[in-house]
Order: structure tokens, then C-alpha cells, then sequence
């Protein structure tokens, strides 16, 4: 089973190289298999036959003796010259209730067989490593996706199946945490944005504003591989925190000018705002941007699977980030902030004079 997974399935996926399975040495052993039809015409039951076998060529502790303080195990077994040979053992003489012998021979099959000198379990089934590596021409994701379509047609023996381990099965693993936790952290940031405007409609329309900044984050992980790894969404995830903070931070300004300074709702509120809050996003932009610059000029080497791509991710989002904070935002804030609000600082309708 092992060679036909590792050659035919495994080996056979383009994008595979280096497929192997995990080497096992055959030892040879005595096997012993009752003739229930022979064990019955002298009386003897399929246990005792195995029972006793077993005693006569591996031994059976029958008791103890103590001497000196010490307990010494007492081992029942047959003498080296009775199962020195294959024949011997064949020869070996067991009891009928009818008090006569029976050589085991007569009552068995005994053959040599070959076994693994190693049998390794996992979870109290057998187990048998299959591995390989891949060449890079493809995504893990897509390499797995092949094997499990091929698993879906083989016709696998009774007790037998497969399962995946290794990085596939960890990252899909940690993918899975990383959703939970971001689905948290996505209720927890419209909580946050609603506790720092004051307001449900700003809070709403800034958080539908966050996916526009991953686009860039996009864009970075299909030029460098086209792959979303575990490093790629750890690197969205940066960037909605950073767009997140950057937009709190100009429309919390916005709200500022209006209601302590006086400054009436409008397209000059909004350029003002900009202008005065420019230098801290960009300040946090730059910052942010060349702390990533040693990881992006040592490349994809090994130790960096999970920075490498994932500081790709967070320069091509704080591009769109960047933007989005600094031309879609206020736009968007001009356009929708006011309607429906009549709270401090809202803008309520005056009738003109007569």
C-alpha cells in the first residue's frame, strides 16, 4: 500500500519531486496459524494451540521468587535444542485431552514470513509515512488538492486510509485560528470605531472602507508568487489595524474642528483636516514601511517563509492604505457624514430670512 501511495498517487502530481516512502527493513518471523479443522479432530481449541506455542518459543513468566530482598521473574520456555531450527519448531509436542501428543505441525501452518522490523502507531492504528517535496512550479494548496482528488478514486484495502501532515495540514490549521480571530478582531474594530465617533453611520462607513486598503496587499502577494500563505494574512490583517487607526484618527480630527473650533461642516473642513493630518499618517506609513525594508532586500530565504511574503503584503497595502486615508476617506466623509445626524455638532437646517 505504501509504494503504491507513494509512487502512483503522490509521485504521479505534477509539482511533486523527491516522493519517498518511509523506509522499513522486512525481518524474518515465524508465523503460526491454527488448523481449525485439525485442532478439533484431536480436541485441542485454536487458544491453546496459540497459547501454547507461544509459550514454548517466546517464553511466559509464570511467577516470582524472592531472594535477598529481590523478586526474580520465573520464565516457563522450552529448551534452545527443541526450537533451534524451523523443523524443531514444527516438531514442537503439546497435550491432547486424551493425554497423547501432537506435534504443532500437525495441527498448524508454520511458515516464515517477512515482517517490518519496526511497526509505528499513531493513535493505536498502524502507521506508514509517505512524503515528498515540491518543486516550486506550484502552490502547496493546488499540489494537495490533486492528491486529495486521487485519494477520492483509489479503492482503498479494508482498515485502510490516509491522512495529511506536515506544513498542509498546519497551515490549514493556523488559517483556521486566523479566521476566528479575525472575525473577533473585525466586530471588535466596528466597536471601536462606533466608541470613538459617537456614531454608528461614521463607524459603519469607515469599516466598509477597510477592504479597499488590501487591495494593494493583493496585488503585492500575485507579484510575488500568487500564493496567500500564512505569512500573507498575517500581513492583511497589519494593514487593516493601520488603516483602521490612520482613518480614527482623521475623522476624530474632522470631528474636533467642527465641534471645538467652530469650524462649519464642509468641503473646507475637510481640506483642513487633511492638510493638519498628513504628516502623523504619513509619519506612520514611513515608519512602518522601512522597518520592512531589511526583510524585502534579504529575500525568501529560510528562516523567513512568514516575513518575507508577509512584509510584501503590508507595503503594497500601506500604498492603498495611504490613499484610502488620504483621498477616499474625506470624500466619503463629506458626502455622508451629516445626513440623518442632529448631534452635537451636526449641521441642522435654518430657514432663510425673510
Amino acid at each position: 500500500i505504501g509504494l503504491i501511495f507513494g509512487a502512483e498517487i503522490v509521485g504521479g502530481v505534477p509539482g511533486v519531486i523527491e516522493n519517498h516512502v518511509e523506509s522499513l527493513k522486512d525481518i524474518p518471523q515465524v508465523s503460526v496459524e491454527v488448523d481449525l479443522a485439525a485442532a478439533q479432530r484431536y480436541g485441542l481449541k485454536p487458544g491453546d494451540v496459540r497459547r501454547s506455542a507461544a509459550r514454548l518459543l517466546a517464553g511466559e513468566e509464570a511467577g516470582d521468587i524472592f531472594r535477598g530482598g529481590k523478586a526474580y521473574d520465573i520464565q516457563v520456555w522450552s529448551t534452545p535444542k527443541t526450537r533451534d531450527t524451523f523443523m524443531d519448531i514444527g516438531n514442537l509436542l503439546f497435550d491432547t485431552p486424551s493425554g497423547k501428543y501432537v506435534r504443532l505441525e500437525q495441527v498448524a501452518d508454520v511458515k516464515v514470513e517477512p515482517v517490518p522490523n519496526v511497526i509505528y502507531h499513531d493513535s493505536l492504528f498502524r502507521s506508514l509515512d509517505v512524503g515528498g517535496n515540491i518543486d516550486g512550479t506550484r502552490d502547496l494548496g493546488s499540489i494537495v488538492a490533486d492528491i486529495e482528488e486521487r485519494l477520492a478514486t483509489y479503492d482503498w484495502p479494508a482498515e485502510y486510509h490516509a491522512e495529511f501532515l506536515g506544513e498542509y495540514t498546519e497551515r490549514k490549521e493556523a488559517s483556521s485560528r486566523l479566521n476566528l480571530g479575525a472575525i473577533a478582531a473585525a466586530v471588535g474594530i466596528l466597536l471601536l470605531l462606533q466608541a470613538s465617533f459617537g456614531s454608528w453611520r461614521l463607524a459603519t462607513l469607515s469599516f466598509l472602507t477597510l477592504p479597499i486598503a488590501l487591495i494593494g496587499g493583493v496585488i503585492a502577494a500575485y507579484l510575488t508568487g500568487g500564493v496567500i500563505s500564512l505569512g500573507s494574512l498575517v500581513g492583511f490583517f497589519t494593514v487593516l489595524g493601520i488603516v483602521a487607526r490612520n482613518g480614527i484618527m482623521l475623522i476624530s480630527h474632522y470631528q474636533h474642528l467642527e465641534r471645538f473650533e467652530g469650524m462649519a461642516f464642509g468641503p473646507e473642513l475637510v481640506l483642513q483636516g487633511a492638510r493638519e493630518r498628513v504628516v502623523p499618517i504619513m509619519m506612520t506609513v514611513l515608519t512602518t514601511g522601512l522597518a520592512l525594508v531589511p526583510l524585502l532586500i534579504s529575500g525568501e530565504i529560510p528562516g523567513q517563509e512568514i516575513e518575507y511574503p508577509m512584509a510584501w503584503v503590508i507595503l503594497g497595502g500601506l500604498i492603498t492604505a495611504t490613499l484610502l486615508n488620504l483621498f477616499v476617506v474625506p470624500s466619503l466623509y463629506l458626502r455622508f457624514a451629516k445626513r440623518g445626524e442632529a448631534g452635537p455638532g451636526s449641521m441642522i437646517p435654518i430657514p432663510a430670512a425673510p
